[in-house]
């Protein structure tokens, strides 16, 4: 597979303004830009891991995420707006251009930032973190790339990180 640059112009962030919590990733997959929503890959384990914290089913379609992140008042997005990229591999990043997140912290009750993963946490505190000033917590990343943490101790971990005041 050959490297492509490519932007988030398949979809933006989704967010309202009355979301409180926003959860970033790195870029999305393959299958979530070809679904132009967040975290499509069915072995990808954040809709279940999500769910899980907030004691509820899964969602399966777009509507049902959406829908569950307007209940939970959750907003999401991706710390790269624009990046050469291998498929979906967080390692092939290159020549980042980040995302801009200061207008979902301006239009929304967001206070709390959350990266899923190390490489959006890195990538996070090099560019975004500057800009905005809004410190963000690093959670284990759902991508089944990460495979050394079982779905049982993922949840353990986002759980302890939201609902954690």
């Amino acid at each position: 597979m050959q490297a492509q640059t490519l932007d988030h112009s398949a979809f933006g962030p989704f967010y309202r303004t009355d979301s409180e919590i926003l959860i970033l990733g790195s870029f999305p997959s393959v299958k979530s830009r070809e679904e132009k929503f967040f975290y499509g890959h069915p072995q990808n384990r954040f809709w279940r891991v999500i769910a899980a914290v907030f004691g509820a089913e899964a969602p399966e379609t777009i509507a049902e995420k959406t829908a569950f992140l307007v209940q939970h008042k959750i907003a999401l997005y991706d710390v790269i707006e624009r990046c050469t990229i291998v498929g979906s591999s967080d390692s092939s990043i290159r020549d980042v251009t980040a995302a801009d997140i200061r207008p979902i912290l301006q239009d929304s009750k967001v206070d709390r930032v959350f990266c899923n993963g190390a490489t959006a946490h890195k990538l996070y505190e090099k560019y975004i973190l500057p800009v905005c000033g809004v410190e963000a917590e690093k959670l284990p990343s759902t991508s089944p790339a990460n495979a050394a943490w079982s779905l049982a101790r993922l949840i353990a971990a986002w759980e302890e990180a939201i609902k954690n005041d």
